[in-house]
């Protein structure tokens, strides 16, 4: 394995468990919804692809905007804490631009505020575990 990779190949595991999970709530969410589970559970699997978007959109970010940071001249590039606002800022704008329909890439998108709770808390978790891994691209 590349060491100067290394962070990034981090950041792809971590997307690759969010993807498992993300398929487990999409097999289970029809039994779920057509069963007599409560309310609760049934608002919670319609809005959790919203969650993992967001997580997965910042990760994704992450990788792209580190590869690109890193082709710069040294004096043109960001700093990892600016780098990764940066990250956050356009996935957010991305997330939250489109769960309040301003753009639809989806194509069937109606507006639901737990939709839009559930992108807001996946991109502060997302900010988390960049803040908290602090990826970067090693120097050689």
């Amino acid at each position: 394995m590349n060491n100067k990779m290394g962070d990034i190949l981090k950041l792809a595991r971590i997307q690759i468990l969010l993807i498992v999970l993300f398929i487990f709530f999409k097999l289970i969410r029809y039994p779920v919804l057509n069963s007599p589970s409560p309310a609760f559970f049934k608002k919670v699997l319609y809005a959790l692809p919203n969650f993992f978007e967001a997580i997965t959109g910042i990760l994704v970010l992450t990788g792209i905007g580190l590869l690109l940071n890193d082709r710069l001249k040294k004096k043109n590039q960001l700093g990892l804490k600016n780098l990764y606002l940066l990250v956050v800022i356009i996935a957010g704008g991305f997330v939250i631009t489109q769960e309040l329909n301003v753009y639809n890439l989806r194509g069937d998108n109606t507006f639901d505020q737990n939709d839009l709770i559930f992108s807001v808390i996946g991109l502060i978790i997302g900010y988390w575990i960049i803040l908290s891994k602090k990826p970067r691209i090693l120097k050689e």
